[in-house]
């Protein structure tokens, strides 16, 4: 199939992208790497007036270290980020989720912010911008704010961005030197849409003991989300057969997978449950991202 008629836009600047969007508003979209636009196009389940892309707008291409985070542009690739120096040491956990985004293609063009920016519940990106507590900074005509990772998400393919804004960059947290993490994940092909996956940080003290749990899923909702339960039965202990018990439990309880032509619900649920076993215990050997 073929998209409907647009018009298409290519501002040099960031001023220019945003008198763009303050013009055409809800008529418009986007374009970054279009991996994920582009097939909702040609399929015609979204038809935008106007297509306003980043791709010319340098000040958008940066990965900066700041003092507890680092902070990603929305013209940064998947695949630059992946293979960024700065995010491979301060922020593994970012580099480990991204590697599982489509096949190598698709990150050469696909964007870090675009995925997030287009919500998908079984986009990896959202689930480590859940764990690592993501700053969403979101520009517009009126300005500028910033949206914290844990209200960003809304439903599928829904979040809180304006039609007449956009997602400047992503701020997530740095690895501190008390932290492990990886990302698991689960499909029916490579390179194909997970069927779960799982987002893992934890922070410990000397004595081992858990002091920060992050928990985030895909393939648990109609977004990616965090499992308040899970986290809870983990901070202040151990990481022990009890505690992972504990936490497996409550994660199969608290999530809500959907049903499709991948997986059904209570395969997901399982999976779900498995991979957080699995992650946990890789952790607690001290085998992480």
């Amino acid at each position: 199939m073929k998209p409907a008629p647009f018009a298409f836009a290519q501002p040099d600047d960031l001023a220019g992208l945003l008198l763009a969007l303050g013009e055409h508003g809800e008529d418009a979209r986007i374009l970054a790497g279009g991996q994920s636009l582009v097939p909702l196009m040609n399929l015609r389940m979204v038809q935008p007036a106007m297509l306003i892309s980043l791709n010319r707008v340098d000040a958008l291409d940066f990965v900066d270290v700041e003092d507890d985070r680092i902070v990603i542009g929305a013209r940064v690739r998947q695949a630059q980020a992946e293979e960024d120096e700065a995010v491979r040491r301060h922020c593994p956990l970012l580099a480990d989720a991204l590697s599982f985004v489509g096949g190598q293609s698709n990150r050469n063009r696909g964007t870090v912010c675009g995925s997030l920016a287009h919500g998908d519940p079984l986009g990896e990106p959202p689930a480590a911008a859940l764990a690592l507590d993501a700053e969403m900074r979101i520009v517009g005509p009126h300005g500028r704010r910033t949206v914290p990772a844990s209200q960003f998400f809304l439903g599928a393919l829904e979040t809180v961005i304006a039609a007449d804004e956009m997602l400047e960059a992503v701020a997530v947290e740095r690895t501190r030197g008390d932290e492990r993490s990886c990302f698991l994940e689960v499909g029916n092909r490579a390179h194909g849409f997970a069927v779960a996956g799982l987002a893992l940080r934890l922070r410990f003290d000397a004595a081992g003991t858990v002091t920060l749990a992050r928990v985030a899923m895909i393939g648990a909702g109609d977004t990616a989300r965090r499992i308040a339960g899970a986290e809870t039965a983990l901070t202040g202990r151990a990481l022990d057969e009890a505690a992972i018990a504990e936490a497996v439990a409550h994660a199969r309880t608290e999530v809500d997978p959907p049903s499709d032509v991948h997986a059904d619900a209570g395969h997901r649920r399982h999976v779900l449950g498995v991979l957080l076993d699995r992650g946990l215990r890789r952790l607690a050997e001290g085998d992480d991202a």
